[in-house]
């Protein structure tokens, strides 16, 4: 297994872009949970760090597709160093209202501007599709991309908090604006693997999203973010009820392991069955694995139950990149990732709000039925638009050859 991972980094400057790549990903998961935990210290209002930290959250989704599609069609040299200024100098001045106690309204001011940081997990892809295109070290790459997905947002968050808490409460956002900066430029300066602007061959100025079945894609991580979003809350939620506390770290990460390992395992493997089939038996397999979230009854069970979760996770979202390198245009592969990624942040902040009311009203149980529907629409989708898929991706693989 190690040997086919090795081989990605055979290509001229893989490893450096992919270095970069993590550095400057490595803020995203940061900010949300900083932002909260900065402003929870210097105001003492968790209802204002809450909603500051959804407006950057929002923003950032908002505005990274547009990012993307301006890379796109100008290059990821061109955009990224003034969009990532932007957003550096949004987050400083955030950090510096929050310090100096300034109005609140500048505090949503500075956090939607910052919301103009890139994406750099599909900036990333779009590289080894560079690399890689029509090959079948691409879906390796994904693979890859997936876990250090995974890794940032385990990584990314437990390092914020504990900045904010031990060094001073912008200590964590602080961190992340430096390596945003330190990570982009280093990116942008591998030049080698920088993809090439490519002319349009549709419409002047669509997006990706107009794509029926890109939109389906994103729909399906949107769901998925909600499963996501609901096991992190709930397992707080669940750890307090059993009077187990400490666990809830424990549940969040062995979801995460679960993921990870899996989908290292799943970027070995040779293919043979189509994207669409994959994409249906692994919608279906998180489906099924949130169903016994409904009847765990203590830690150790609901470990289990997110473990066997987390193994689907990683493989559908592998899947789910490499039919969108099949389906979009190749000069807005880079908006179209994003646009994955933009869904299944979104669903995950969805599925957070939806599961913590769920829990205030009903208890945990509330939470993981969450789960349970958000389950039920990722397999009634991925039913409704398997015809779709297998018909576009189908296209894309008889144009290659």
């Amino acid at each position: 297994m190690a040997d086919q991972y090795r081989e990605l980094f055979s290509a001229k400057g893989s490893l450096a872009f992919s270095s970069a790549g993590l550095v400057a990903r490595i803020p995203v998961p940061m900010m949300g949970i900083g932002i909260i935990t900065m402003l929870a210290q210097t105001h003492g209002d968790y209802g204002l760090a809450g909603l500051v930290s959804a407006a950057f959250t929002l923003s950032m989704a908002l505005l990274g597709p547009q990012v993307s599609r301006l890379v796109d069609r100008r290059g990821q040299g061109r955009i990224l160093l003034p969009v990532t200024g932007i957003s550096v100098l949004a987050l400083g001045a955030l950090l510096l209202c929050a310090r100096f106690g300034a109005p609140d309204w500048t505090l949503f001011v500075c956090a939607v501007l910052a919301g103009f940081m890139p994406s750099m997990a599909a900036m990333v892809r779009a590289r080894w599709s560079r690399l890689y295109r029509d090959s079948p070290r691409l879906h390796t790459a994904f693979a890859l991309e997936a876990v250090v997905d995974e890794l940032t947002f385990v990584i990314g968050p437990a390092l914020s908090v504990a900045l904010c808490t031990t060094v001073f409460p912008e200590a964590g956002p602080l961190a992340a604006l430096v390596l945003l900066a330190v990570g982009v430029l280093l990116f942008v300066a591998q030049r080698g693997t920088e993809p090439r602007v490519l002319p349009s061959s549709g419409p002047a100025g669509s997006s990706a999203i107009r794509l029926g079945a890109m939109r389906v894609l994103v729909l399906t991580l949107v769901a998925g973010g909600v499963i996501v979003g609901t096991v992190d809350v709930v397992s707080v939620a669940f750890a307090r009820h059993v009077e187990a506390p400490a666990a809830a770290g424990i549940v969040v990460s062995v979801y995460a392991v679960g993921s990870a390992i899996s989908g290292l395992v799943f970027g070995t493997l040779e293919l043979r069955m189509s994207p669409p089939r994959l994409f249906l038996i692994g919608t279906a397999g998180t489906a099924a694995s949130a169903v016994p979230l409904l009847v765990v009854d203590g830690v150790i069970g609901l470990c289990v139950v997110v473990f066997v979760a987390g193994l689907f996770f990683s493989p559908t979202m592998i899947v789910v990149m490499g039919m969108i390198e099949k389906i979009v245009p190749a000069e807005k592969l880079t908006e179209g990732m994003t646009w994955a990624i933009t869904g299944l942040s979104i669903g995950v902040a969805l599925g957070a709000a939806v599961s913590g009311e769920a829990v205030d009203r009903f208890g945990p149980d509330g939470g993981f039925t969450v789960a349970v529907v958000a389950g039920g629409l990722i397999i009634l989708i991925a039913l409704l638009s398997y015809p779709l898929l297998s018909r576009k991706t189908t296209i894309r693989e008889e144009a290659a050859r």
